[in-house]
Parts: structure tokens; C-alpha cells; sequence
């Protein structure tokens, strides 16, 4: 009887994953779909592919055509960002961590008190207006700089729990063979935190390549724009070509699902690093 049970419960817990991993890939896997579509066939059939002979690859042509540009910019503002905020985040979090001084329990908390503020969206007039004070208005740069200050709180919150679970042991040992404060870093902080330092930068790079309220205030011209905002070009005036506007998202996707898929590996064990203290 207990064995029958606990099939049951085996069998609802698999019904369920498959249930939330459908949910979450359907929408995935009708958007490529339709992105081999006319809209004359997406009509007839928008939940399944045609035969192969009628698929409409030139949608994918036109799509590569108007969005090319906008994904290098993408990456650019990326994975400047993600350097920039990792670079000042990892000796922020090393001095919270492993010092004492005068005020860190304040500085800390207002630290952790800052991710509770509202998001770009809530002050994007007060900070389009700083961005325009500082010239930089129509410049990648600005997205840059925003992108980088934005993840560096949860960079720094995540890096310092981790940081002071690593035993001091390691750090007196490395000061007394003459290493200073970025030697401890280099040599010992970077090599043990790499699994951490992939999540944040995954999450910092996804955070700044679907970024589009910002990129859409700030930038003029249509060279500069990143990719959310190129994609609305596909999005037509009167008449809306579906197969064109999904191929330009599976384009626009495909980057991430590549970037995801070569570091799955530093990801989860990012996410369950700290999770077992021994």
C-alpha cells in the first residue's frame, strides 16, 4: 500500500513538472513556428508547422536584415555593463565582508534598503533628465553606465554572503606570504566565487539585453538602437506581418538560449552555492 502511495505522488509530482516546463516552452516553440509563416498561413494553421516546401524562409532573411546591427549593439551595452557592475561589485563586497570600519552597518543596510526602491520605469524622467545633464543623451554610453549601477546592489549582497563563508584561514595565509588586498581577490576570492560571478553576470547580461523603456527614451538614432527597440521596427503601421516580427524574436532569443546553454552548468551551481555549509 505505501509503495502504491508514493507511486501516486511520484506520478503527480512528473504530471506537474511536465505541466509548468509546458507553460513555460509552448510560447517558445509557437513563436519559431509562426516564424516560418505567411500570414495567410498563420491563419489557417498558427499552431503547427506547414509542409516543409512552404515554409517562408525569407521571413528569417528580413528579419537577420533589419535586426543584425541591433543585436551588436545589444552585446556591446551588455557585456560592458556586466563587466563594469562585476568589477566594482567584487571589491565592494570583499571590503563589507572582511572589514571593519566605522558606519559598515549603516552603509550595509542602506545598501540592502536600496533594492526595495522603485525600478527604471518609476524614475525614468528623473533619470533621463541626469542622463541629458551629463551629455550623453543618444550615447550607448548611457546605457552602459545605467545598466552597470543597477546590478551592482544585488551583486554586492550576493558576493558578500558568499564572500564570508570562504575560511579566513585562506585570507591570514595569503597576507602573510605578502599578498595585498586585490591579491587576496585575484588569488582567492575570483578562483572560488567563479560559479557565483556566472550567475550575477547572466542575470546582469539578461536584465540589460531586454531592457527597452531606457533604450527607447534615450536613443535617437536607429544605428544606436539595441535589440528590444529594433524589434518594434518589424512590428508594421497598419498591417502586422507575423512571420517577420516572430522570426525577428527567435533571432533576438537565440543569443540568450546559446549563452544559457554553455554556462547551465556555472548557473546551478551558482544558485546552490551556500546552500550546504560544512
Amino acid at each position: 500500500m505505501p509503495l502504491r502511495v508514493s507511486k501516486k505522488k511520484e506520478a503527480i509530482k512528473h504530471a506537474m513538472l511536465w505541466f509548468v516546463l509546458l507553460l513555460a516552452f509552448f510560447p517558445l516553440l509557437l513563436m519559431f513556428v509562426v516564424s516560418f509563416k505567411n500570414n495567410d498561413q498563420f491563419m489557417n494553421n498558427p499552431w503547427w508547422f506547414d509542409a516543409v516546401s512552404d515554409w517562408q524562409w525569407e521571413n528569417w532573411a528580413k528579419a537577420w536584415g533589419i535586426v543584425s546591427n541591433y543585436i551588436a549593439n545589444s552585446v556591446v551595452v551588455a557585456v560592458a555593463a556586466v563587466t563594469l557592475c562585476l568589477v566594482m561589485a567584487v571589491p565592494t563586497a570583499y571590503v563589507m565582508a572582511r572589514y571593519k570600519f566605522p558606519g559598515k552597518g549603516v552603509l550595509y543596510y542602506a545598501l540592502v534598503g536600496s533594492m526595495f526602491l522603485p525600478g527604471t520605469a518609476a524614475t525614468l524622467v528623473t533619470m533621463f533628465m541626469l542622463i541629458r545633464s551629463l551629455g550623453l543623451v543618444n550615447n550607448l554610453l548611457a546605457l552602459i553606465l545605467v545598466g552597470s549601477v543597477g546590478g551592482q546592489i544585488v551583486s554586492v549582497f550576493i558576493l558578500r554572503q558568499f564572500i564570508e563563508d570562504i575560511p579566513k584561514e585562506l585570507f591570514e595565509s595569503a597576507r602573510i606570504d605578502g599578498a595585498g588586498h586585490f591579491g587576496q581577490i585575484r588569488n582567492i576570492v575570483l578562483p572560488m566565487s567563479g560559479s557565483v560571478l556566472g550567475t550575477l553576470a547572466i542575470m546582469q547580461f539578461l536584465g540589460s539585453w531586454n531592457s527597452l523603456m531606457l533604450p527607447l527614451l534615450v536613443l535617437r538614432d536607429d544605428e544606436l538602437w539595441t535589440i528590444p527597440v529594433g524589434l518594434m521596427a518589424l512590428d508594421g503601421e497598419y498591417v502586422k506581418q507575423w512571420g517577420d516580427m516572430m522570426a525577428g524574436f527567435s533571432i533576438a532569443a537565440l543569443p540568450l538560449v546559446i549563452l544559457f546553454f554553455f554556462t547551465m552548468r556555472f548557473f546551478v551551481k551558482g544558485l546552490t552555492a551556500g546552500a550546504v555549509k560544512g
